[in-house]
C-alpha cells in the first residue's frame, strides 16, 4: 500500500481593522471582553506568525502596546505571561488578560493612558492555505522540505492545525504517526512547546528531532 504524502501548505494571512481602540488600560480591559473571538486568536496566536525570526520579550500584541505605546512594563510582564497552550481555549485566554488587567486596575489610583504612543486598534484575520511545491513520503523527504519551505508552512501545520482547524495536534505529528509509524517522534514534536519559540527556531527544533531519528534507525 503507498504511503500517504504530506503535502506542506504555507499560509497568508489577510488582516481586518474592527474599528475597535483602546487608548487607556480601562478601554483595552472594555474592548478584551467585547471583540469577538478571533481577533484575541488574532493578537495573541498569530503573534507568531508575524514575528518569524524572534517573538520578542513580550509574546502578545497587548503586552507588546502596553509596554510600548502606555509605558506600563508591569502590566506589559504580566499579560506577556499569558501564553496560549494546546489546552488552552480562546475564551480561557481572554479571560486570563481580564483578570490580569482587572487586578491591574484596581491597584492603580491612576488609569495609565497613551500620551505619546498610538491607541490599540483591535484587528482580527483570515488565514487562507497557500499549496506549496514540496510534497513527500519518507521522514528524508520531509526533512530536505522541512528546511527551505516557507515559515508560514510551520505557522498552518502547528498553530491553525491544533486551533483554528480543531484538531488538537499539529499536522506533522499526524501524518509522522500515522503515515509512517513514527510514533515517539510524533509525541516528541507535539511536547515542544511552540509558544516559546519563533518559528525558525520551532524548524530547527523539529529538525533536530527528524534527524535523530534519521540516525537512530541507521
Amino acid at each position: 500500500m503507498e504511503t500517504p504524502r504530506f503535502d506542506f501548505r504555507a499560509c497568508y494571512e489577510i488582516t481586518e481593522l474592527l474599528g475597535v481602540q483602546a487608548t487607556d488600560e480601562k478601554q483595552l480591559l472594555e474592548k478584551i471582553e467585547e471583540v469577538p473571538t478571533d481577533s484575541i486568536y488574532y493578537h495573541t496566536h498569530s503573534y507568531f506568525l508575524r514575528h518569524y525570526y524572534i517573538t520578542g520579550p513580550y509574546s502578545n500584541d497587548f503586552a507588546n502596546w502596553t509596554v510600548l505605546q502606555v509605558r506600563d512594563r508591569i502590566l506589559g510582564e504580566r499579560l506577556s505571561a499569558v501564553m496560549p497552550t494546546n489546552d488552552k481555549t480562546i475564551e480561557d485566554i481572554r479571560l486570563e488578560l481580564i483578570d490580569i488587567i482587572d487586578e491591574h486596575l484596581s491597584t492603580t489610583k491612576v488609569i495609565p493612558f497613551v500620551v505619546y504612543g498610538k491607541p490599540f486598534h483591535f484587528m482580527n484575520s483570515t488565514i487562507i492555505e497557500i499549496p506549496t511545491e514540496h510534497s513527500v513520503s519518507t521522514l528524508e523527504e520531509f526533512i530536505e522540505s522541512l528546511k527551505v519551505v516557507d515559515a508560514s508552512a510551520i505557522y498552518n501545520h502547528i498553530f491553525e492545525a491544533r486551533h483554528r482547524i480543531r484538531r488538537g495536534r499539529s499536522d506533522f505529528s499526524i501524518w509522522l504517526e500515522e503515515a509512517l509509524g513514527l510514533d515517539t517522534l510524533a509525541e516528541a514534536i507535539e511536547n515542544i512547546d511552540s509558544y516559546m519559540f519563533s518559528l525558525e527556531r520551532l524548524r530547527e527544533k523539529i529538525l533536530s528531532l527528524c534527524e535523530s531519528e534519521v540516525e537512530h534507525v541507521k
